[in-house]
C-alpha cells in the first residue's frame, strides 16, 4: 500500500517581528502543548530541530525538558535536523556551516542521544552547492528545503543533490508550505490526496502544525487527521519522520538529480541591514583566527585552551546566522540587540586573541635602546607578503616643529616603511603610524623594529596632478585617478588594461521598501550617480575651515603606497573614497566611506572590466559558484572574479563584509546597501509601509568597506585568490609591545607546503584533549601537499580532490596526527 508520511512540526524562528526573549517564550508555551500531545496521542510523533530552541528549555523549563528526554527515548518526540538552527544557508563560510552542525549534533547527542541523518533548512533563503559535500561528510544522507519556492531546472520534487567532489545526497522540496492554519491540516491533506489520486507515488510527505511564531499540533488537527488516516483506502496515513521517510522513497523509485545551487530567492536579503553583514564576517574571521592563535600557544604548552569561553562566543556566531538576522529581514530592535550579542562575541575573541598573542611572544628578545618592538603573529600556515600597519607612543612628547620619522628594521635590515595618519588627532609629534612592507614567516610570531630618524619636517606628498590625472606608476602598475570626476580612468597591470574608464563609481538604483526584494530578480535602473563636490561643499564635509581643499587629493605618499581620497556627492548623502596604489605588486585597495540619507534606494559600486567575455565566479562554502551573467543578482562570499578563458587573463575583487552584487557585459556591481524598510513587503495590493507616519529605513547613515582588487594571468590569479581573501580577512595581528626577553622563543607552529591548500580551522576538538586541523582545496584541481607541526615532530602527505576537505585530529600526547570524520 501506498504510504503518506505527516511530519508535525512547529515553525519556529528564535527571532523575526520579535525578538529572542518572545521567541523563547513561544519555544516554551510550544514544547509544552507538543509533550502534551505526545503523551495523550498514541502513535503521534512531534518533529524539531534547532538546539537553540532546546538550550532555552533546558534553562527556562527543566521540568518540560526531561519531559522531552523521556519523550524521545519512547520514540514519541524525534530530534529533528540536529542543526544549532536554520541559518541562511548562502552567505555562511564553508566552516561556519560545520560549526552549525557540529555544535547541534554535540548537543544532541549529549542530551538525547540523538543523530538524524536528514537535514532540514525549510525557511532558508535558497541553498549552496557547497552544503552537499558538508551534509555528506557530517552523516546525512538526505536534506530537506522549501526555498526558492519555483525553480526552473528542478527535475523532480525528491532528487539526487550533486555537490563538490562527487558527493551527493537525496532531497527533497518542500511544496505546499511547511505549516498549516488551526484546524485546517486535514484539508491540506485532502488537497495532496485528491492531487495524487492516480499518480504512482508510492511514498509522499507533508508538512504540518501551527507556524512561523510556534504553535504546532492541536487537539482539533489531531482528531480531524485521525478521521482521515480511517478513511483512507489508497494511502497509509502516518505520523512520521524525516527519515522514515526518505528510507520509504529510497525503496520505492530512482531519483532524477540535480547539480546545482539551488537559488535564487529573495535576493534584496543578500545587500539588507549591511551593518550585521559586516559584523557577521568580522566575528567569523576573528573567532577562527583566535582559535588558531590559542591552538598554537596551547599546543606548545604556553597556556590552557579557553573550551568554555570560546564555545560561548561560537554560540552568538551560530545566532547571528539566523536565517531572518543575517539576512536582514527581522525588525529594528532585533537588529540592534543581534549587533550587541555580535558584540559579546568579538569582545570574548579579543581578550582570548590577546591571551593567545602574549603566550605567543615568549622568548622574544627585549627592545634595544631607543627603538620600539613590533610584533606580528601570522595565523596562516604559510608565508604572508604584505603591507602592515602599528601605531605606538614615542617615549616622549615631541614639541618641536621636527618631526620623528619611524624606520622599520628586522635583523638590522631596513625595510621600505613610512608614517601615516594616527587614529589620534593630537596635532603634535608623539603617536605613531608605521606602514611597512614585509614577508611572515608561518604560524609564528615575526619581529620587527622601529627606529627614529630626526626630520625639519614631515615629508610632503610628492605625486602631483597633471592634465586632469594623478598618474600613478611603477614597474607593474599604471594607474590614473581623474581629479574631475575621482573615480579610476585607467588599471594596467604590467601592459594590460583591465578597467575602463570611470571604475569605482557609485550608482544610486531604484529600489522600493522590501528588505527581502519578493518580486525581483535583479536591481537594473540606476536613477543617479555620486558626483565629485566642489572645493567648498568638499571642504565643508571634510571639516575644514582653514583651506579649501581639492575634492580630489593625495594625502599619504611614501616608499609603501600612495593614498589618494575623493569626496562625493549624491542628494544628502556622501562618499570618501581611498585609494591605496602599492609601490610593488599589482593589488589596490580602495575604501568607501558612506553616509547614507536615502529611502527606498539601492548603493552598488561600479567596477566596469575590459572582458566582454568574461565568465563571473565567486567564492561559495567549500567552493566555487558560477554567478549569472544576465545582470541578476548574485551572492558569493570574501571574493568574487571575471575571468577571461580567451584572453587567459582574470581580475579579482575582495571584500570585507558584502555578500550580494551583479554582472553583465563586463561591468561588476558590488551592493554595498539598501534604503529599505524594517521587516516589511508586499502584501496584495495594499502599500508596504503605512503613509501616515515616519518611519526609520535600514543602513541610514555612515558605513564602511575595503576592496582589494587584483589582476594577472587567469591560472595564477585563480590560484591565488582564495588564499589572499583569507589574509585580507583573518589579518595578522600585530602590535607593538616590549617584550621581557624570558621564555623560549617558538617557531612555526604549524606549515603547508603549496601556494593554494587553505588552512580552514585548527581548534581544539568540542569533546576530549585533541585538536582539529580541517584542510580545504580552493580552486578544483587536485593537489597533493604536506602539513607539517615541526615541535611535534609531524610531517604527513595529504591528498586532496578539487574542492574537497579533509579533518584531522592531533593527539597532543602521541604526537601524531589521523583523519577522522567532520563531526569529531
Amino acid at each position: 500500500m501506498k504510504k503518506l508520511h505527516l511530519l508535525s512540526n512547529a515553525h519556529l524562528d528564535p527571532v523575526w517581528q520579535w525578538e529572542w526573549e518572545e521567541g523563547a517564550a513561544a519555544a516554551v508555551s510550544t514544547f509544552r502543548a507538543a509533550a502534551d500531545f505526545c503523551e495523550e496521542y498514541e502513535g503521534y510523533v512531534f518533529n524539531h530541530n534547532e538546539a537553540i530552541l532546546y538550550k532555552w528549555i533546558e534553562e527556562y523549563e527543566p521540568v518540560l525538558f526531561e519531559r522531552i528526554q523521556r519523550l524521545v527515548r519512547q520514540g514519541k518526540w524525534h530530534i529533528m535536523g540536529g542543526w544549532y538552527l536554520q541559518p541562511d544557508c548562502n552567505m555562511l563560510s564553508g566552516e561556519s556551516f560545520v560549526r552549525q552542525i557540529l555544535l547541534g549534533k554535540v548537543y544532541f547527542r549529549e542530551k538525547f542521544g540523538a543523530e538524524p541523518t536528514t537535514a532540514i533548512n525549510f525557511d532558508s533563503f535558497g541553498h549552496t552547492k557547497g552544503l552537499v559535500q558538508i551534509l555528506q561528510q557530517a552523516g546525512y544522507d538526505s536534506y530537506i528545503f522549501m526555498r526558492p519556492d519555483e525553480m526552473k531546472g528542478l527535475p523532480a520534487q525528491d532528487f539526487i543533490w550533486s555537490g563538490f567532489n562527487g558527493s551527493e545526497v537525496m532531497a527533497h522540496k518542500v511544496s505546499g508550505g511547511y505549516n498549516t492554519l488551526l484546524g485546517k491540516a486535514h484539508e491540506k491533506i485532502k488537497q495532496w490526496l485528491d492531487a495524487n489520486a492516480d499518480t504512482d507515488e508510492r511514498a509522499g510527505f507533508i508538512l504540518w502544525g501551527v507556524g512561523n511564531h510556534g504553535g504546532g499540533p492541536s487537539r482539533i488537527d489531531l482528531s480531524r487527521i485521525a478521521e482521515l488516516m480511517e478513511q483512507s483506502e489508497q494511502y497509509e496515513i502516518v505520523h512520521s519522520t524525516p527519515e522514515q521517510y526518505f528510507r520509504d522513497l529510497k525503496q520505492t523509485k530512482a531519483l532524477p538529480r540535480f547539480e546545482g545551487d539551488l537559488i535564487p530567492r529573495f535576493v534584496g536579503c543578500y545587500t539588507s541591514m549591511i551593518r550585521i553583514k559586516q559584523k557577521h564576517r568580522q566575528m567569523e574571521n576573528e573567532l577562527y583566527l583566535t582559535e588558531k592563535m590559542l591552538s598554537a600557544a596551547a599546543l606548545q604548552g604556553l597556556i590552557a585552551y579557553p573550551t568554555a569561553e570560546m564555545h560561548e562566543a561560537m554560540c552568538d556566531l551560530m545566532t547571528a546566522q539566523f536565517h531572518d538576522i543575517l539576512p536582514g529581514s527581522s525588525v529594528q530592535t532585533a537588529e540592534e540587540a543581534s549587533l550587541r550579542m555580535m558584540d559579546h562575541g568579538l569582545e570574548i575573541a579579543a581578550r582570548l586573541k590577546a591571551r593567545a598573542f602574549f603566550a605567543l611572544a615568549a622568548g622574544q628578545p627585549k627592545a634595544a635602546l631607543q627603538e620600539y618592538p613590533v610584533l606580528v603573529y601570522n595565523p596562516h600556515p604559510f608565508p604572508v607578503k604584505g603591507v602592515f600597519e602599528c601605531e605606538f607612543m614615542l617615549e616622549d612628547q615631541n614639541w618641536k616643529e621636527e618631526f620623528s620619522l619611524p624606520v622599520v628594521v628586522q635583523d638590522g635590515r631596513k625595510l621600505l616603511s613610512q608614517p601615516e595618519k594616527e587614529m589620534s588627532n593630537l596635532n603634535l609629534d608623539w603617536r605613531k603610524r608605521v606602514v611597512f612592507e614585509a614577508e611572515l614567516a608561518p604560524s609564528s610570531m615575526n619581529r620587527f623594529d622601529c627606529r627614529i630618524e630626526m626630520l625639519e619636517r614631515k615629508p610632503a606628498p610628492e605625486l602631483k596632478a597633471q592634465n586632469g590625472f594623478y598618474t600613478f606608476q611603477t614597474d607593474d602598475l599604471l594607474i590614473r585617478i581623474n581629479t574631475r570626476t575621482g573615480l579610476m580612468d585607467e588599471y594596467t597591470v604590467r601592459g594590460v588594461s583591465y578597467l575602463k574608464t570611470g571604475a569605482f563609481a557609485p550608482l544610486v538604483i531604484q529600489d522600493n521598501e522590501d528588505p527581502w526584494r519578493m518580486d525581483v530578480y535583479a536591481f537594473p535602473q540606476v536613477i543617479g550617480k555620486f558626483t565629485l563636490m566642489d572645493p567648498g561643499a568638499g571642504s565643508d564635509f571634510s571639516g575644514v575651515k582653514k583651506a579649501l581643499l581639492p575634492s580630489v587629493r593625495v594625502i599619504e605618499d611614501g616608499e609603501v603606497r600612495t593614498v589618494i581620497e575623493a569626496v562625493l556627492q549624491y542628494n544628502h548623502s556622501f562618499i570618501c573614497q581611498t585609494y591605496k596604489l602599492p609601490k610593488k605588486g599589482t593589488e589596490i585597495e580602495v575604501q568607501v566611506r558612506v553616509y547614507w540619507n536615502e529611502k527606498d534606494k539601492m548603493l552598488k559600486l561600479s567596477v566596469p572590466t575590459s572582458f566582454e567575455d568574461g565568465k563571473y565566479r565567486g567564492q561559495t562554502a567549500f567552493g566555487i559558484s558560477e554567478l549569472a551573467g544576465n545582470g541578476d543578482e548574485t551572492v558569493a562570499q570574501k571574493w568574487v572574479a571575471v575571468d577571461s578563458a580567451e584572453r587567459k587573463q582574470a581580475i579579482t575583487c575582495i571584500n570585507n563584509g558584502i555578500y550580494g552584487s551583479d554582472y553583465q557585459e563586463g561591468e561588476i556591481r558590488l551592493s554595498l546597501l539598501r534604503g529599505a524598510g524594517y521587516c516589511a513587503h508586499p502584501i496584495h495590493d495594499r502599500p508596504i509601509l503605512v503613509q501616515d507616519r515616519f518611519l526609520p529605513r535600514i543602513d541610514q547613515g555612515e558605513r564602511c568597506y575595503a576592496f582589494w582588487l587584483n589582476a594577472g594571468e587567469l591560472e595564477q590569479r585563480q590560484t591565488m585568490v582564495d588564499r589572499e581573501a583569507t589574509i585580507h580577512n583573518e589579518r595578522p595581528y600585530a602590535l607593538s609591545f616590549f617584550p621581557s626577553g624570558d621564555g623560549e622563543k617558538r617557531g612555526a607552529f604549524l606549515e603547508l607546503e603549496d601556494e593554494a591548500v587553505q588552512l580552514s580551522a585548527c581548534k581544539k576538538e568540542e569533546k576530549g584533549e585533541g585538536y582539529i586541523v580541517r584542510l580545504f582545496e580552493p580552486t578544483g584541481h587536485s593537489r597533493t601537499t604536506v602539513l607539517s607541526i615541526p615541535s611535534y615532530g609531524i610531517r604527513a602527505g595529504v591528498q586532496l580532490n578539487g574542492f574537497e576537505f579533509k579533518t584531522f585530529r592531533i593527539d597532543s600526547r602521541a604526537r601524531t596526527i589521523v583523519e577522522i570524520s567532520l563531526c569529531e
